[in-house]
This record gives structure tokens, sequence and C-alpha cells, in this order.
């Protein structure tokens, strides 16, 4: 099993549209071969010291995929290539992390 931590930064006004992209594409990637867990999250201010502060414009996807070749082969699936072309223009960047069991 595998982890994945996607921080997406968009530009400023585009998570509405991301968001409503990622609902869009979620259906379709949960019912992929090997997928556990998808999906956004945003930063929740809490005054925690230790806590990076919130970012507005970023999403981050917390993924948990059943091997390495899963996640390869979601990469290459059409509903997640046409995603990327529907939000090319308000992502900035995006970072991946992929995690295991330590």
């Amino acid at each position: 099993m595998i982890y994945v931590i996607a921080t997406v930064e968009l530009n400023p006004g585009g998570k509405e549209k991301y968001l409503a992209e990622m609902k869009r594409v979620m259906p379709m990637v949960h019912k992929e071969k090997g997928c556990l867990e998808y999906g956004p999250n945003a930063d929740v201010p809490m005054g925690i010291p230790i806590q990076v502060p919130p970012r507005e414009n970023v999403v981050t996807l917390i993924e948990k995929w059943e091997s390495p070749e899963a996640l390869k082969a979601h990469f290459n699936q059409p509903h997640f290539l046409e995603y990327r072309e529907r939000v090319k223009d308000v992502m900035k960047s995006v970072s991946i992390q992929i995690l295991t069991p330590a």
C-alpha cells in the first residue's frame, strides 16, 4: 500500500473551478482498480504554533493506493488526463509525495 499527498497550488480565484472538477472526476477515480482513498482537502486554521500557516490557494489531495502499479495506471486513465486538461488554466503548480507505512 502507498499513500500520495499531492499539493496543488492554484492561481488566485481558481479554487472553486478546481474543486468542481475534482468532484466531477472523483467517482471515476474511486472506481479505478487499486484506489482505496482519493479526495481534496483544504487547510484549517487552528492557531497551533507548529502548524504551517493556512494557504488560501492550495488544495491537498490525500490518496491511498493498493500498489505503485495502481498509482501509475491512474496517471494514464482517460478521465484523469481529461481532468488535467480542464484544470490546467487554474493550476500554478503541483507536487507529490509518495509514502509507504514505516
